[in-house]
């Protein structure tokens, strides 16, 4: 379907297309929106705000640093393995003027899943926090990486406060693993060293890549989806302009720059990469960052310290909230969208969230092939439950049957994506990107939509196996894949079973090859080989499993059992 489609049935103030020939570059965004709100608060993390006058700064001497002191050269990569610290924007705005292309890595990677991505992206650089040292140590041998840069997590706190934060999470906490790595460059020292310098102009076009974001794929394998330059200005641009919607009385609801967002949702996630850490940039707005929000107790202190605007989240993140006694002591007074993604959200949990703090919860959908925002819902009471909204401006949809063939409205078939957010591949892998991309730039979701007569569009299903548990991606097949590497495992199946907390749980059923294996050894190993999300919940030790006729495993009579 065109996406003319939808130019009558967005809200007023909505435009249907964007214009990308405004920006050159990711790098041409920053360098206006530091010059625009140079004044204004840009992130906010443990007690310290940076402006966008700093973040100009401090991201200008880690690139100086880059290219002064180092031989990476444009096109290079350097994967960012941090939580939502401050600095994580300006490593990555940082790496981004330097040409180089961001890989951006879970910090609760376990060494099986850093190596991969580490040796998939032949990354030559590696920015982490030093909490994670231990497992660097572990897999760099294994790996191109020639440069690491050490973040503590007091580096942007003033003088004592940060020495005794950093001596508290070291000796107090003990979560500094011992390590050695003498080459490192301490992240701080590096800024220190450059402080002051600009560097040097860097030629990136709108074609280039400018971050690989890992994703996993029916083969179990995680692949890293190519996201140019064009892609991230092109998704910041739909973004801002579905902020631009107006009200009844002909405001925008979204405000104007200095509006305080909420950004509890990893940055390195690219749903939170692309709207916290990219859009803000044009927005002018000011992201609080939640270093820890499952400290739940810690997060509603945190966000009594602010009259905020926005939040976007989970929805086991917003019952984990509503569930504290101080949060209804928050002011809302201030705002305007709360935005759910990653996991369906339930309708309970809306209608309680709405009661509370008298603001609607609009769904959205995304994928990190689309950098990621397709659809998104509108404000001012317009946002319908059980839909994931409109698609962004400039973004055409279909859905089709199992064929090909286009559908008419009102049909469930799998939901087709083009527009200028779309990836240009996968990372070295074309065989895989012509699987879910066609020559007319289509791109193939492999999960199943009805679009209504008013636009709206609503993912009733999934035609990959894909578990989603707490809005974080988990593919059947890396599970079992490396379960099936157990020495007592002969077969092994995983299935997403319903979860009162995480939306979904990851359930494994194995056939040993030695009848000696214990559900206990099975969990061990799991955890020593999956970041936590991804370890299986329930377990099932079984004689056999339901096989199609080629020897393929039926999860879904796995699912009905």
């Amino acid at each position: 379907m065109d996406a003319s489609f939808w130019a009558d049935k967005r809200p007023a103030g909505i435009p249907n297309d964007i214009d990308l020939t405004q920006y050159s570059s990711i790098i041409d965004v920053f360098d206006q929106a530091c010059v625009k709100h140079a004044k204004l608060a840009a992130f906010s993390n443990m007690g310290v705000t940076l402006t966008y006058a700093d973040l100009d700064r401090l991201s200008a001497a880690f690139a100086s640093y880059l290219q002064q002191h180092t031989d990476l050269e444009p096109g290079d990569r350097i994967a960012v393995q941090m939580p939502n610290v401050l600095q994580f924007p300006i490593a990555v705005f940082g790496a981004i003027r330097a040409g180089l292309v961001v890989v951006n890595t879970n910090p609760l990677y376990t060494a099986r899943e850093m190596r991969h991505q580490f040796q998939d992206s032949g990354a030559k650089a590696l920015i982490y926090m030093n909490m994670f040292g231990h497992l660097v140590q572990e897999v760099l041998p294994d790996t191109e990486i020639k440069y690491l840069f050490e973040a503590r997590m007091g580096d942007m706190l003033p003088g004592l406060k940060g020495m005794l934060v950093n001596a508290a999470v070291k000796h107090v906490k003990k979560l500094v693993p011992d390590y050695s790595l003498p080459q490192a460059v301490p992240f701080k020292a590096a800024l220190k060293r450059s402080n002051g310098q600009r560097p040097s102009g860097v030629t990136r076009t709108l074609d280039d890549v400018a971050v690989l974001q890992y994703t996993g794929g029916t083969t179990g394998v995680a692949k890293g989806a190519m996201l140019t330059h064009g892609n991230l200005v092109a998704n910041m641009l739909q973004v801002y302009a579905n902020m631009q919607q107006l009200d009844s009385n002909g405001q925008k609801i979204n405000g104007e720059p200095g509006e305080v967002i909420i950004a509890p949702l990893p940055l390195y996630h690219i749903f939170a990469f692309t709207v916290n850490c990219m859009c803000m940039m044009i927005a002018g707005h000011h992201n609080v960052l939640i270093t820890n929000p499952r400290d739940i107790p810690g997060f509603v202190a945190e966000l009594k310290k602010w009259q905020f605007s926005s939040i976007v989240g989970l929805n086991t993140l917003f019952v984990a909230l509503m569930d504290h006694p101080e949060f209804e002591k928050l002011d809302f007074s201030r705002l305007k969208s709360t935005g759910s993604g990653g996991t369906a959200l339930v309708k309970a949990t809306a209608e309680r969230w709405q009661k509370k703090t008298g603001c609607v919860i609009g769904e959205g959908y995304g994928l990190t092939e689309c950098s990621p925002v397709v659809t998104s819902s509108p404000g001012d009471g317009l946002a319908r439950l059980g839909s994931v909204g409109l698609p962004a401006p400039g973004t055409a949809l279909k859905v089709i049957d199992e064929n090909g063939n286009e559908l008419p409205i009102g049909e469930r078939g799998e939901l087709c994506v083009k527009g200028p957010q779309v990836m240009k591949g996968y990372w070295n892998r074309p065989e895989a990107t012509a699987e879910v991309l066609d020559a007319d730039g289509w791109f193939r979701t492999g999960d199943v939509a009805i679009i209504d007569e008013d636009g709206f569009v609503s993912i009733v299903d999934r035609i990959k196996d894909l578990i989603i548990v707490s809005g974080f991606n988990v593919y059947p097949n890396e599970i079992e894949d490396v379960v099936a590497a157990h020495p007592k495992v002969a077969n092994a199946a995983a299935i997403g079973v319903e979860d009162e907390k995480s939306g979904e749980a990851v359930k494994l059923f194995v056939v040993p090859s030695d009848k000696s294996l214990t559900v206990d050894e099975l969990k061990a190993y799991c955890r020593a080989n999956f970041t936590g999300y991804k370890v299986p919940k329930h377990y099932e030790i079984r004689e056999s499993l339901p096989m199609s006729a080629v020897g393929k495993i039926l999860r879904r009579e796995l699912r009905d059992q």
